[in-house]
């Protein structure tokens, strides 16, 4: 069973979010925004919407790898969005992050490095904001949000969260419409804080899994009975769609 957004029109949601990017730049005053780029899913499409919104002249990219990871896919995009050579800044965080990791003891589990990881990339991210006179984009979805899965204080903070209320479901959904790169599109969805690092494998299930309850909690208001119910329906009736019935009479 699958939860389809039949509602979510990607166009309109593609205007009221880039007319909310310039309505807030306008209110707090700033021309520009930043947005540290990671080649997924999330950060891909706000930096299409940023530039859709603003000129790409308007908009700096951030990259900002650990010592393995690999921004090949963050190049892609960035050459996609036209953001000139001048906006683009790349800093290896690696070195940092392992000071402070050693610093507390080299006892540090792969989770607290991860957090560690994220909220390095943002003081790097606030620094280069204030030197460039910008509001720093976020790319937190809906999904994420609920699940709790996020790092404070790290790839939660920004000053402005674009697709912060759509869920995962509808983000790949409007990145289709966006045309981010199928690579990007494609790839298991990863916070990169470890080699072969994804979020599914942390949760245990996927983000369609999760999307269908969150749904039908947060946005339906059912309970626990009344969930399970639902998706039982719906996984028979998707069950009978998919039956193939031959016709044998000669």
């Amino acid at each position: 069973m699958n939860l389809q957004f039949t509602n979510f029109q990607t166009k309109q949601e593609s205007i009221k979010i880039t007319s909310f990017i310039k309505s807030t730049l306008k209110k707090q005053g700033f021309e520009k925004v930043i947005i540290p780029v990671s080649g997924g899913l999330d950060s891909s499409t706000c930096l299409l919407l940023c530039v859709k919104a603003l000129v790409p002249e308007k908009v700096i990219a951030v990259k900002l790898p650990s010592a393995k990871q690999n921004m090949k896919l963050a190049d892609l995009v960035i050459r996609q969005a036209g953001i000139p050579k001048k906006n683009v800044f790349e800093i290896n965080i690696g070195k940092a992050v392992n000071q402070v990791v050693r610093s507390l003891g080299n006892k540090v589990n792969s989770l607290r490095k991860g957090n560690i990881m994220a909220r390095v990339r943002m003081i790097i991210t606030y620094d280069l904001a204030k030197k460039h006179a910008a509001l720093v984009c976020g790319a937190e979805n809906k999904s994420e949000y609920l699940l709790g899965y996020y790092t404070r204080f790290g790839d939660e903070a920004c000053d402005l969260s674009p697709i912060k209320h759509l869920y995962k479901t509808q983000v790949y959904q409007l990145a289709e419409y966006l045309d981010v790169p199928k690579e990007i599109i494609n790839q298991p969805p990863s916070a990169g804080f470890w080699p072969g690092q994804t979020d599914e494998k942390e949760f245990g299930f996927t983000y369609k899994q999760a999307d269908q309850i969150l749904y039908l909690y947060f946005e339906k208001g059912l309970n626990k009975k009344e969930i399970h119910r639902r998706i039982q329906r719906r996984l028979k009736s998707a069950n009978t769609k998919t039956l193939n019935f031959a016709n044998t009479k000669t």
